[in-house]
């Protein structure tokens, strides 16, 4: 008789930043087959990463913990495979676990993938065509385009597996991520439209931090020929020339999207085909937000909403209302630990997450969380953005960038100034105004500043040993 627990299926894109996703409202593109999930699930509104960087993120996926605890606060820092997961801890209730597509936590010694069944991963990040891939049992080149390969590896994996047992697979997508390389199916989407540019797109950074105005992803600036894969014009004015650079990048991005889309549908075909649906949990999210020309940007990193935001959809037939929206908040460290209550195991004391499956039931809990804690360390790094901590609640958010490397590998030695931004989220939504120096706002301060600490505290984080 089959074991009643339920599969869990999560898939994972790089990138993909919820307003580019239909179903939160994208003036950009239309997502029908991820958009399944929210009309057969449910859409959090509120999904909110601790770190908003890869390698960082994923292992608080992996872990539910934060970053100063399992020790990946950077790029260039690898995640120890000895570490407890929530894969590992499936596997010894009994689950067949697998994990395919992007892993980009290290590999070799201690950080190939373990807690799995089976494993088959990109090196580092991996390419967009004819991609290497590595596996237990060495590394070789597979042909064709990266979204489908790593599709069509999870659907033979979950033809093969054992029916009698409940299965968790992570399917990490690639994509979108720099350089944006679509394959021949999308390539020529979009090319008689203009895709529209966001409200923020001519931001000036006045008003607000060094660490804004100095930060190097700027579209007009520092998009290389890589990304943009055609010479610009000659003859265009310094405004067109931004804008026709914005064009390239978007809908190669988007292109990318649409592939992600299109193999997600056939993922979900598939578990209508065998009957598996009622009795898997699907969930469809990023490891990050992205910057879509959003403050004249492209990448992440910084504590602004739209590199903060995941998208999270989830679907469950058996518990979960189809069609329901919630805007409670959640975090990336919260995932592990509602898989595993759902599979009927105990949350181990030191994941710092919490399980929410009381929220999928349309319950939120008198005491849920009402702010979270987030915390950048790669100071300097890539793209020039500088060391932060900071408070997100419903209504304001509070940052310190305390610029300083702390000798953390990946980051820079440089050291910055301190700063603080505090916006009204409210009255602000776009983050355009920093009235940390509004005398208006002197108690919203004090009590924010008391509440970071206090996450601080609860978490085992030490505040910056120069805060001001």
């Amino acid at each position: 008789m089959p074991d009643a627990r339920p599969n869990i299926l999560f898939i994972m894109s790089d990138d993909h930043a919820s307003h580019a996703i239909s179903a939160y409202g994208s003036r950009i593109n239309t997502t029908p087959h991820i958009d399944r999930l929210a009309r057969d699930g449910m859409r959090f509104n509120n999904c909110f990463c601790t770190n908003s960087i890869c390698t960082p993120s994923r292992a608080s996926i992996l872990t539910g913990t934060y970053n100063h605890v399992n020790g990946v606060t950077t790029l260039s820092t690898h995640m120890d495979g000895r570490l407890q997961t929530f894969p590992k801890l499936l596997q010894a209730e009994g689950y067949q676990t697998a994990v395919i597509g992007k892993w980009h936590l290290g590999h070799g010694g201690n950080h190939d993938p373990t807690g799995f069944d089976h494993w088959n991963v990109l090196p580092g990040q991996g390419l967009y065509h004819n991609p290497e891939m590595i596996d237990a049992d060495g590394t070789r080149v597979h042909e064709g385009y990266v979204t489908d390969l790593i599709t069509d590896m999870s659907l033979n994996w979950l033809k093969e597996r054992d029916p009698e047992k409940p299965f968790c697979m992570l399917t990490h997508h690639k994509a979108p991520h720099r350089s944006w390389e679509p394959d021949e199916k999308h390539a020529h989407m979009y090319d008689d439209e203009d895709i529209p540019i966001p409200p923020t797109f001519d931001d000036d950074y006045a008003n607000r931090s060094r660490a804004a105005s100095e930060a190097r992803m700027r579209i007009d600036r520092d998009l290389t020929d890589e990304d943009l894969k055609e010479p610009v014009p000659e003859g265009l004015s310094a405004e067109e020339e931004k804008r026709w650079k914005y064009q390239r990048y978007i809908k190669d991005y988007l292109r990318c999207i649409a592939s992600i889309d299109d193999n997600i549908g056939r993922l979900l075909d598939y578990l209508d085909a065998e009957g598996l649906t009622d009795n898997t949990i699907v969930v469809y999210t990023s490891d990050q937000g992205f910057f879509l020309g959003d403050h004249g940007w492209y990448d992440k990193r910084f504590m602004y909403e739209e590199s903060l935001r995941m998208p999270f959809l989830i679907r469950y037939p058996k518990e979960i209302a189809a069609g329901s929206v919630n805007d409670d908040m959640i975090l990336n460290v919260d995932f592990p630990c509602t898989f595993l209550e759902y599979a009927g195991i105990s949350v181990p004391d030191d994941m710092q997450g919490t399980s929410f499956r009381s929220l999928l039931s349309g319950n939120t809990p008198d005491d849920w969380q009402t702010s979270m804690y987030y915390r950048y360390w790669m100071h300097g790094a890539h793209h020039n953005v500088h060391a932060h901590y900071g408070i997100r609640t419903r209504k304001h958010k509070l940052i310190f960038y305390y610029g300083d490397g702390l000798g953390q590998e990946g980051a820079t030695e440089d050291i910055q100034p301190p700063e603080w931004e505090l916006f009204d989220l409210d009255k602000d939504p776009y983050e355009l105004r920093n009235v940390y120096d509004d005398s208006n706002y002197a108690n919203v301060v004090t009590t924010l500043r008391a509440e970071l600490r206090s996450l601080q505290e609860k978490l085992g984080d030490e505040p910056y040993p120069g805060e001001i």
